[in-house]
């Protein structure tokens, strides 16, 4: 059974990916999460904000009584080279890069153009084998126009992708307003993969206090349903970008659904959270039953087996075709009273 796959022009050894969680920070747990099978790790996302707090600190720690003495200052190396801030991520980084076998994929979320640039370059230098830009920006600001938000991710890409030569993808989340040709764009300003998609922070109220709630949910696997579409909407159609699944997996099943609407490679969290990096073994493991009992020999054989697509109509009214049938289909509990 050949589980392997292709993504970011990385081969795998299968496509299951532990993605960017508390888990992957530590070496040890990243050694765990090889041995139990994950076919490339993404460490957590390198935040610009804590590189500015960290390098505020360090700014405050080197200046403190610098003039209380004329040499004070020679004790203390100049601010602009104390490179306070990204060294704990980049010596990660490297340390992961030499514990394993298996791709080492950092995440970047950036705030400026600058601080997305900078800190990609370290990042390769440090040695990990993609770089995965963690592009977290919600429109808010209602003179930002949907287009105006999309361009602003194209020209970041750009801007990244001429500086750095490590494999680049992009993590999006769904509320674009045209993710088809963003995610065409995206693939023609240079990234080699696309990752459908990320959980956007969604605060709950405490009704009892009246406060905001603050606590991060896990996914479930009824959330990959979003993923599924586009993911089956997109595959075959990026002439350079392999795409990636993200949100949802819990069992095999999820892992297989995402494959088979067209996923290069699948991420999973959530269930590695609740259940620990030995959750990989019943991933992979329920994969390859899977593939067997369905006589299928290798990963690639599935890969976008029910992807949409259809010779006689365009993508918009195949979409629209089935919307109307399931609704006109639908037989609810309540329809039958």
């Amino acid at each position: 059974m050949d589980l392997g796959t292709d993504y970011l022009g990385l081969a795998l050894r299968n496509p299951i990916i532990a993605s960017a969680s508390p888990l992957s920070a530590d070496v040890g747990t990243i050694r765990k999460l090889e041995d139990s099978g994950a076919g490339a790790v993404v460490l957590p996302s390198l935040f610009e904000e804590q590189i500015r707090q960290e390098d505020l600190q360090a700014e405050m720690l080197t200046s403190v009584g610098a003039e209380s003495s004329p040499e004070a200052n020679s004790y203390f190396p100049v601010s602009v080279a104390y490179n306070a801030g990204p060294h704990g991520y980049l010596d990660l980084v490297a340390r992961a890069r030499d514990a394993v076998d298996i791709p080492v994929i950092a995440s970047l979320n950036g705030t400026t153009e600058a601080g997305w640039i900078d800190y990609a370059r370290l990042i390769e230098q440090a040695g990990a084998a993609a770089l995965e830009l963690n592009i977290y920006r919600i429109a808010s600001d209602p003179l930002v126009t949907g287009a105006g938000a999309e361009a602003d991710c194209v020209a970041l890409v750009k801007a990244v992708r001429s500086r750095v030569g490590i494999p680049l993808a992009v993590k999006l989340h769904p509320y674009f307003s045209a993710s088809g040709a963003l995610a065409t764009q995206l693939d023609h300003a240079g990234a080699d993969g696309l990752v459908l998609f990320n959980r956007l922070y969604q605060p709950d109220i405490d009704l009892v206090s009246l406060d905001w709630s603050e606590d991060v949910a896990l996914s479930g696997a009824g959330e990959i349903r979003l993923g599924l579409l586009w993911l089956s909407l997109l595959a075959g159609r990026m002439p350079h970008a392999s795409l990636a699944a993200s949100t949802g997996v819990q069992t095999a099943d999820e892992v297989i659904k995402y494959l088979l609407a067209g996923a290069d490679a699948v991420m999973t969290t959530s269930a590695l959270l609740r259940h620990g990096p030995g959750h990989l073994r019943s991933l992979v493991h329920g994969l390859e039953i899977w593939l067997a009992a369905h006589g299928f020999a290798s990963v690639t054989a599935v890969k976008g087996l029910m992807r949409r697509a259809h010779p006689d109509e365009g993508i918009e009214g195949l979409e629209r075709r089935d919307y109307v049938q399931s609704l006109s289909g639908y037989r609810g509990p309540y329809v039958h009273r």
